[in-house]
């Protein structure tokens, strides 16, 4: 993760200032502010319990829209909460979508929920498909930080089915919101990152939990 401790605003004074003189001809060009790229890896929270299902489950890919398709970091503030923005410098290592697909399969490995997890580009037969949407994904910026801080939510949208006659089994939704903690006296974009990845160990726990309800099948189901 790049380190920075500048704080962050989706449109600076200073930088509307700046376009405004480039555009009049005035003054010198301004240096360009580097892109910054945080990845989203989070640790798992489950731990292994009990042994895993006997069946192997593949994680498909996750599909989103707009903004969280790419690899924006995507906010919204209280004055204007139907009005989605995204930061111009702070971005994604990887795209939000595969990022948490990615979450999924790493937490669900990590607690063994299941004898094999598996995704799309591994070689192999699945007993379960996992897939979904991201609906949502974004900084709720404070306006005042310290008296309130700022959160970051989530909001995923999973449906698990059964391979050999794509039964569903079950389309939950699971969304979480948590504030953004600051190791100094404002808040930086270290912070809301760290936090982004806190949020995404939590949904990826919460899917994982669910799938250690699935009963246990009677006969040994296929292996890749």
């Amino acid at each position: 993760m790049v380190s920075v401790t500048r704080p962050y605003r989706a449109l600076g004074g200073i930088s509307a200032l700046l376009l405004a003189l480039a555009a009049s001809g005035c003054g010198s060009s301004a240096p360009a502010r580097p892109d910054l790229f945080y990845s989203l890896d989070p640790d798992p929270v489950e731990l292994p319990s009990g042994s895993p299902l006997p069946a192997t489950l593949l994680v498909n890919d996750l599909a989103a829209r707009g903004f969280l398709g790419g690899r924006q970091i995507v906010f919204r503030t209280q004055s204007e909460p139907l009005r989605v923005q995204r930061y111009d410098d702070l971005l994604w290592a990887d795209p939000v979508p595969r990022a948490l697909a990615r979450n999924l399969v790493r937490a669900t490995r990590a607690a063994r929920v299941f004898a094999f997890t598996l995704i799309p580009a591994d070689r192999g037969t699945a007993d379960y498909l996992l897939g979904g949407e991201v609906e949502r994904f974004e900084h709720l910026p404070s306006a005042d930080t310290r008296a309130a801080p700022s959160r970051v939510a989530g909001t995923l949208n999973l449906v698990l089915v059964r391979a050999d006659d794509r039964r569903s089994l079950w389309d939950r939704s699971y969304s979480r919101e948590i504030a953004v903690e600051s190791e100094g006296e404002r808040e930086t974009p270290d912070d809301m990152a760290r936090a982004f990845n806190r949020l995404a160990a939590l949904l990826a726990s919460d899917v994982v939990r669910d799938l250690r309800t699935l009963p246990r099948p009677s006969r040994p189901q296929s292996g890749p």
